[in-house]
């Protein structure tokens, strides 16, 4: 019987990734932009309390930051990885599986990749991404779930069985030892505010990684496990599993804000309306958008940083008071600005038809203003998507951004060189003792 999953792990067994410069570029970008993420994130009191914690209880060799004292262990540094990296809900993903390949394979891969080459390194992760990527598109998670803690599990797999020298068979297998144990993690934290949520990344880089640890032990699955989890667990018949041999980490996008990725047409259009109106002068706020878009970022006057990240009007309101969406935001005392909040609590939102039937990703932003006059902007895409990628220099930007506050502007620089255009013999991951 074909097994697409095999097929794609035995063409990119086959693959020489030095004839793909644009795919090694992306992998690249990827990882600068996601440890950017990370160094950002780990700023949160949340995350630096976790590392302390778990340093003390299950010590080992992985140290994220200089002055972290004990260092974790690799399953605790790929839980400290994937939270700190989405904790500002700035990371990377893909449109079509609706979700994020990367995190957690990166997540999983680092803490085991100390003897690996950068070329080693990235040749598992793009391994990761294009397992991820295709299981995201051929697994769509029920509504009431959340993405996270679901099929980034496999990717991660991949990624790991990979980087430690298992055969595409075997890697095939890691996948399914995971697909057996896949957790149903919920939406439920992001609608109360609750951080738990930014668990669900780590939880599946740690499985990815006991999964190709146990196949490398001698430890079996069935070939179908996947399918199966999806009948039994989501109720459905999987979609079909893509084989094609199309690198699907072309197609991922990086954020130009701190924000769920629907959340960035509104705020695209308010920013534009920003430099044309006098914001005290405001009446009202309209916002068109697409369903999916008020599904997952419907949260009204947030409470919390992370409802504020899954909030259509909270992302929409913050640039128009600020100029920005970046963690700054998210920050006292501009998170419980009166003026910000005002402007959040006058927007309406309406849902798109022609859009949400043809699965379009935009929105519409109406402002009406005290003086009578009127003022509309129409986003159809916002940059990082595969027609309006983000420049280099903008996630060299970006990068040296989240970096403020943890690393000198020297080291930054010279890390971001390193990851960007460093050769891919060395080893630009500092992360062990």
């Amino acid at each position: 019987m074909h097994d697409p999953l095999l097929s794609v792990l035995q063409w990119l067994h086959t693959t020489d990734l030095s004839n793909h410069p644009l795919v090694l570029k992306h992998a690249r970008h990827l990882v600068l932009d996601t440890l950017g993420c990370a160094v950002a994130g780990h700023r949160a009191n949340e995350v630096q309390q976790f590392e302390q914690q778990a340093s003390q209880a299950d010590p080992g060799a992985f140290c994220f930051a200089q002055n972290s004292g004990k260092g974790l262990s690799q399953a605790n540094a790929a839980m400290l990885l994937a939270m700190a990296t989405c904790w500002d809900e700035a990371c990377e993903g893909h449109a079509g599986a609706h979700g994020r390949p990367g995190v957690a394979a990166l997540a999983a891969l680092l803490p085991m990749s100390s003897k690996l080459t950068y070329g080693q390194f990235l040749n598992s992760l793009v391994v990761g991404y294009e397992v991820g990527a295709r299981y995201g598109a051929s697994l769509r998670i029920n509504k009431g779930m959340h993405v996270d803690g679901n099929w980034p599990a496999l990717g991660a797999a991949a990624a790991v069985a990979h980087a430690m020298g298992l055969s595409p068979e075997q890697i095939a297998q890691a996948v399914q030892v995971a697909a057996c144990q896949m957790p149903m993690s919920l939406y439920l934290p992001i609608q109360s505010g609750a951080t738990s949520r930014n668990t669900y990344l780590g939880h599946a880089a740690q499985l990815g990684q006991s999964a190709a640890l146990a196949v490398a032990s001698g430890v079996t699955a069935p070939p179908n496990a996947a399918e199966v989890y999806a009948q039994i667990g989501l109720g459905k018949k999987a979609l079909p599993f893509d084989a094609r041999q199309e690198f699907q980490i072309l197609q991922a996008y990086f954020k130009p804000y701190a924000a769920v990725r629907h959340v960035h047409y509104g705020a695209l259009a308010a920013s534009h309306l920003r430099q044309v109106i006098d914001v005290p002068q405001i009446q009202s706020i309209s916002l068109q958008v697409y369903e999916e878009a008020t599904i997952y970022c419907g949260n009204r006057a947030p409470q919390t940083p992370l409802q504020a990240q899954f909030s259509l009007s909270f992302g929409l309101a913050a640039m128009l008071r600020w100029g920005r969406l970046d963690p700054w935001v998210y920050r006292a005392p501009q998170f419980h600005d009166a003026t910000l909040r005002q402007l959040e609590s006058c927007i309406e939102i309406a849902i798109e038809p022609d859009w949400t039937q043809q699965q379009k990703r935009a929105a519409r932003v109406r402002i009406e203003c005290k003086d009578g006059s009127v003022h509309t902007h129409e986003v159809m895409a916002v940059p990082g998507d595969v027609d309006m990628p983000l420049t280099e220099d903008a996630l060299r930007a970006k990068f040296m951004s989240y970096g403020e506050g943890s690393l000198s502007e020297a080291h930054a620089q010279q890390w971001a060189a390193q990851l960007l255009t460093g050769p891919l013999d060395s080893h630009p991951l500092p992360f062990w003792k």
